[in-house]
């Protein structure tokens, strides 16, 4: 059975606001929670697809995954997909819902919370040239991150000691309180949701099981990279804590713009100038491509603009699939800084070519017709 959209869920459209999103998880989590409808089975379905829905699209980053590639974006199969849903209903609730009761919600169930975390994601853009992305390289990060303390192993206690199972909450990270007819989970004050208490931390950390370091990776950029392109490395972000597993590391890719050629996806586009000359008479000319020079002949009367395809001369697509062309346009140059003489030959030359003929300037002379008419039909 498919999954129902995430925004049909939240009865929201998809253009709607952070806030918007959170009023509509807000309005149907208070109708739905399992505190409110003890042994129904159907509203505690209803309450955790919600609660699914909300995790992703309070997310910029999953929401962002969900509206290009939909539920593949964020289950963890898709190439640049997010990391899923992971099912902590009642973070989600109490985020929400703090400011009502004051501290984290009533999830349901009384889940125990070791202060186990997944580390953050991080995004690191990297600039390429032009070369660089079409035939591929290797670049070195240096990567500033949260990583496992290695003294005491990520745990925060110091070493040859360990964390205590904190005594006010028994370890669940939370405790209950009877506010009229809700039955509310507050993040415990002494653990602070942890459900552990460390009484002697580790001196290289604080504590905390994970220090600042900078990490220097090296990278394989595929051939045929764009802009826009990410690469997700794998467990390269932040530390989990306490022995959570470490976040992932996205590789956003920009392309510098490039003196000689434009890209546009596998296609390649470039300017030659020619002189009128060679317009006019013809020849060969030499074009640049990534791969060194080409001989292109110019047939001649060849006016401006005209664009030649140089086949298989462009860009092999990252995703595979045929190898993109090469656009040459040519732009017939003016001279300029002409002599007396170079003057005079093109008098001559005009003289001879008997302007407004339209043997010798087909364009030109349709152009003036049609201004001719334009005139005339206003008259």
């Amino acid at each position: 059975m498919s999954k129902q959209d995430y925004y049909e869920l939240l009865d929201v459209s998809r253009d709607a606001s952070d806030r918007d999103i959170k009023k509509a998880y807000r309005r149907l989590a208070m109708k739905y929670h399992p505190d409110r409808n003890p042994d129904d089975k159907a509203a505690e379905d209803k309450f955790k697809e919600i609660s699914e829905a909300y995790e992703v699209l309070s997310d910029a980053q999953k929401k962002a995954a969900y509206d290009q590639y939909g539920h593949e974006g964020v289950n963890g199969q898709g190439g640049f997909g997010g990391g899923g849903f992971e099912g902590n209903f009642s973070d989600i609730f109490g985020d929400v819902f703090g400011d009502i009761f004051g501290g984290g919600g009533g999830g349901g169930g009384g889940r125990r919370r070791s202060g186990v975390q997944r580390g953050a994601d991080l995004r690191y853009n990297l600039d390429l040239s032009l070369e660089e992305a079409v035939r591929g390289c290797e670049k070195t990060l240096e990567i500033p991150t949260l990583a496992g303390c290695e003294a005491c192993d990520g745990s925060g206690a110091k070493p040859g000691t360990s964390a205590k199972t904190c005594g006010t909450c028994g370890g669940m990270g939370q405790v209950r309180m009877q506010q009229g007819f809700f039955s509310v989970q507050q993040t415990c004050p002494t653990c602070r949701g942890e459900g552990r208490v460390i009484s002697d931390p580790c001196g290289a950390c604080h504590g905390q099981g994970r220090v600042e370091k900078t990490k220097t990776l090296q990278v394989k950029i595929p051939a045929g990279v764009d802009t826009g392109d990410r690469i997700r490395l794998t467990g390269e972000g932040e530390a989990g804590t306490h022995g959570g597993p470490a976040g992932d590391l996205y590789v956003e890719v920009h392309v510098r713009e490039h003196p000689i050629f434009t890209r546009d996806g596998k296609h390649l586009y470039c300017e030659v100038p020619i002189s009128f000359i060679d317009a006019a008479l013809g020849g060969d000319l030499d074009v640049p491509t990534l791969d060194g020079r080409v001989k292109l002949k110019v047939p001649a009367e060849t006016q401006t603009g005209k664009l030649f395809r140089l086949r298989g001369k462009g860009v092999a697509p990252v995703r595979g699939g045929n190898v993109g062309d090469l656009m040459v346009k040519v732009m017939v140059e003016t001279p300029v800084n002409l002599t007396s003489r170079q003057k005079e030959l093109l008098r001559e030359f005009a003289a001879s070519t008997e302007e407004g003929n339209s043997k010798h300037g087909p364009k030109k002379h349709g152009f003036f017709d049609s201004v001719k008419k334009f005139f005339e039909d206003m008259t």
